[in-house]
């Protein structure tokens, strides 16, 4: 939603948002960008009239805002909608899709398409740290957007993506997420199934080549299909990974032939994954390899993906977005190869509308277990969950320490401040995992930790 109101602007609209509680980094992104929030939800943020409200999808019946819009019959849209309408019709739109993954590969396509001067519009579900935005609207004639299987508002509960009409097409993954709108996996499969079927003949697919749901949903494909990983068979093939201190590097077989030679500064198999499908679709589009190259030993990365936000008396906390055990096992396994002499923690917060479940609890428990000392905060919001399908956090934290690892449960960002700071030692890797603010615990766990540095001089 913010970047789609970042979009609108530079369109010429006049803006203006409404949030619960609006957070970093997208909260002081708006600031930069002159979008002003209003917080929290009232009808007079509706005032003046509006000509158009876009209601997104986290809005729901009972809002004060969405029941003030219906009142007064104001125009109401989608976000998908007014997309499509406004930005993609007219242009080429490839989507990068899949459970995880998806907003990194958006960022690594749209930066390598804009290395190649193709002057691409994008968006992004996160800050790209290249372009410094999660949004452009450019010359060229590509429109690169991440394609969420979330559902798409109140009135239209199906997935977002089935709005973007792909001209071609990235699946990254496919796994049960998402519990509050998808009863199963196969609800997910059909999902995505459907988005493949709106792929033309003439376009593209690439898609992963290790994942069971992968295949059974692009097997119908009108458009070809590209497979990538690293199987013998993946007609995009990676070989050759070595993981060092500040770089990965690895090599690609298009077909079985010697194709390029790849570096750059992300860690972790996840993201080669990722950045390995971005440069076979951006081979599609006849960008040279070398091109390819250059940009992604150029990438950056995105906010809140495996982000370093601050080192503090030798300890390294690190921010990251993973809220699905896939994802969270992912973000760990990157840090053990990125820091593989440290003792690793993860804080993590049941934030999001799965993990609050107890659905992937045993899922859960071997991804966390991953790391050396495991911290839970208390689920948010727990009363939005029925008691009998929420997650049993002290079942999570029994399961990780019958695995050999140290595990307890804190209720706040506060509360695991004040006990984990003064446990913090030289050399020790905080992965602080959740899709939400978590209590401003990103800026009060070092704030603490360079309050006990202080304390201890002489």
């Amino acid at each position: 939603m913010a970047s789609l109101a970042g979009l609108l602007k530079q369109r010429g609209f006049k803006v203006t948002g409404s949030d619960a509680a609006a957070y970093p980094p997208m909260s002081d992104f708006l600031v930069s960008i002159a979008i002003p929030i209003a917080e929290p939800y009232a009808e007079t943020n509706l005032k003046p009239r509006p000509d158009l409200v876009i209601v997104g999808n986290a809005i729901s019946r009972g809002n004060p805002e969405l029941e003030y819009v219906l009142d007064e019959h104001i125009p109401v849209r989608s976000m998908p909608e007014i997309l499509f309408e406004l930005f993609l019709r007219t242009r080429e739109p490839i989507v990068i899709a899949g459970t995880h993954g998806k907003t990194t590969t958006t960022s690594m396509l749209a930066w390598i398409f804009q290395h190649a001067g193709q002057d691409p519009s994008f968006l992004i579900g996160g800050i790209a740290e290249n372009f410094g935005s999660s949004f452009a609207l450019k010359q060229g004639k590509h429109f690169i957007i991440e394609g969420d299987e979330y559902d798409t508002a109140f009135f239209d509960k199906g997935p977002k993506f089935l709005h973007y009409f792909p001209q071609a097409l990235i699946l990254t993954s496919v796994e049960f997420d998402h519990a509050d709108i998808y009863h199963d996996l196969e609800e997910v499969k059909t999902a995505f199934k459907r988005l493949v079927n709106l792929v033309p003949r003439r376009a593209k697919i690439i898609a992963y080549d290790h994942d069971a749901n992968v295949d059974e949903c692009v097997v119908q494909s009108f458009a070809p299909v590209e497979r990538y990983g690293m199987r013998e068979a993946s007609y995009w093939r990676i070989t050759n990974l070595k993981f060092g201190a500040e770089q990965t590097s690895w090599s690609v077989l298009r077909g079985g032939e010697p194709w390029a030679d790849f570096e750059f500064p992300l860690a972790g198999e996840h993201n080669v994954l990722n950045a390995t499908a971005a440069a076979g679709m951006a081979s599609h589009y006849g960008i040279e390899p070398k091109v390819i190259a250059d940009a992604l030993k150029a990438f950056k990365s995105v906010k809140r993906r495996l982000e370093v936000k601050a080192q503090v008396n030798g300890v390294t906390i690190i921010d990251d977005f993973a809220h699905h055990p896939t994802a969270i096992a992912q973000t760990l396994q990157a840090l053990r190869t990125r820091y593989p002499s440290a003792r690793l923690w993860a804080i993590f917060e049941p934030r999001s509308n799965t993990m609050r479940r107890k659905v992937l609890q045993k899922e859960l428990v071997k991804s966390l277990a991953l790391a050396d000392e495991v911290v839970l905060a208390s689920i948010f919001n727990p009363d939005g969950i029925p008691e009998n399908q929420r997650l049993k956090t002290s079942t999570v934290v029994f399961g990780i320490k019958k695995a050999g690892k140290k595990a307890r449960e804190l209720t706040d960002a506060d509360a695991i401040v004040k006990a984990v700071a003064p446990e913090l030692r030289e050399g020790d890797v905080v992965a602080i995992l959740s899709n939400g603010g978590f209590g401003g615990i990103y800026e009060k766990l070092p704030r603490k930790l360079e309050e006990l540095r202080a304390h201890r001089r002489p």
